[in-house]
């Protein structure tokens, strides 16, 4: 058997009234309390960060091409739906493409009006961000024959015009002539966005051709979905690449700055938060490595005194410190998966949809972040246990004996 190993195993058993044995209780608590903090942390960052973003995407895309328009109207120019896409799809990490377009409204019900911007999709259009918004109703069915009359709008527009799911609603049309269209209210969403909520409906687009009198051959523009979100801005330069003089390019990210900045800015304040929680932990087992030696002053001169080498002394207390740290990360992480399963089942913590745009905290399930945590805070306090077993080498058999 390993002499240091079983030395340190004997310690490990000292009584649990002693000093040490209340010291290493602490480390163990600290350790893995910081552990589980940062894993809840990450969590929720994560969290929020993939909900916010779900619910932009929802709407808008990753990337967006339309026709370049000096106005910044909602409405913007028409463009040809065979102008490049058979080059976007072949674009590597494009996973789907699908046309809109844009025209305002004045929804106009028996007590209140209110003015909407109507984006029209068809049947391509990838509802599934959607349908996680969805709080009642479906969403809407295409058909081949004719433009469908039905149509998405969010709680709060429901709310102000007192609607619900089946509901026939007027929207009016400010053109030359005037147009009227009656609408169904067929699903109701809840983004928490109000850049979404207060303006945008959803219909079909087939509508907003028949109202400008386009060709089937005619779109407002086109969103871009990707496989991966972090690959924007190389999919973007090779979008722009295959794109005519005439088009424009807007990425997501650009488009709502504020949103994705907040996030950014919640990010690195995390990060530094965390930064503190490692510093805590670590220096909470360099004290205990220290208070250990300390106390084991008279045990460790009578080693040498026997023959015992300064690296076999100092592996008995580098075991204890693995032993500490093993166990506080085996606590911290059951701690971090009682307290995020819990939240994710049951939303204990709420929030105000106003301030976070969501009505719960949020937890995104990431083993890749687990392990990551796990094992930097493992490297990080074992290098950190090191740093009090140097000073094993200058301690003096004679007086380490001596030592009271």
């Amino acid at each position: 058997m390993n002499l240091s190993r079983y030395i340190a195993s004997r310690l490990a058993g000292a009584r649990s009234d002693s000093f040490t044995a209340s010291v290493t209780k602490i480390a163990k608590f600290s350790v893995g309390l910081g552990i589980a903090i940062m894993i809840v942390s990450f969590a929720i960052l994560e969290g929020f960060r993939h909900e916010i973003q779900a619910k932009i995407f929802s709407f808008g895309g990753h990337l967006q091409i339309s026709k370049f328009d000096t106005n910044n109207s909602f409405e913007g120019y028409p463009m040809g739906t065979t102008t490049g896409l058979n080059d976007y799809e072949k674009i590597p990490g494009v996973s789907h493409i699908q046309p809109f377009a844009r025209k305002t409204a004045i929804i106009k019900t028996e007590d209140e009006v209110l003015g909407v911007v109507l984006k029209g999709v068809d049947s391509t259009y990838d509802f599934r961000g959607m349908k996680a918004n969805l709080i009642s109703g479906s969403t809407i069915q295409f058909t081949d024959t004719a433009a469908s009359n039905e149509l998405m709008m969010s709680q709060i527009m429901a709310d102000k015009l007192r609607l619900k799911v089946g509901d026939k609603v007027l929207f009016y049309f400010i053109q030359n002539p005037p147009r009227m269209r009656r609408f169904e209210v067929k699903g109701i969403f809840k983004t928490g966005l109000e850049e979404f909520d207060n303006v945008y409906v959803l219909g079909d687009l087939q509508q907003i051709r028949d109202l400008n009198q386009w060709p089937d051959s005619l779109v407002g523009g086109y969103e871009i979905l990707l496989n991966d979100f972090t690959q924007i801005d190389t999919v973007a330069n090779q979008v722009f690449d295959h794109m005519n003089y005439d088009l424009q390019l807007e990425k997501i990210t650009d488009t709502y700055a504020q949103l994705f900045d907040w996030l950014e800015l919640l990010k690195r304040n995390v990060i530094i938060f965390l930064v503190l929680i490692i510093f805590v932990a670590t220096f909470n087992m360099v004290s205990t490595l220290f208070i250990m030696i300390l106390e084991r002053t008279n045990m460790i001169g009578a080693l040498k005194a026997m023959g015992a080498t300064n690296r076999q002394i100092r592996n008995i207390f580098l075991h204890r410190g693995l032993r500490l740290t093993i166990w506080g990360i085996i606590g911290g992480n059951l701690l971090a998966l009682a307290f995020c399963g819990a939240q994710d089942y049951f939303h204990l913590i709420p929030l105000d949809p106003e301030n976070y745009y969501m009505d719960t905290v949020p937890i995104y399930w990431s083993w890749r972040i687990w392990l990551g945590i796990n094992v930097i805070t493992f490297f990080l306090t074992m290098l950190s246990v090191m740093l009090p077993t140097l000073m094993i080498s200058r301690i003096s058999p004679v007086k380490a004996i001596k030592f009271d």
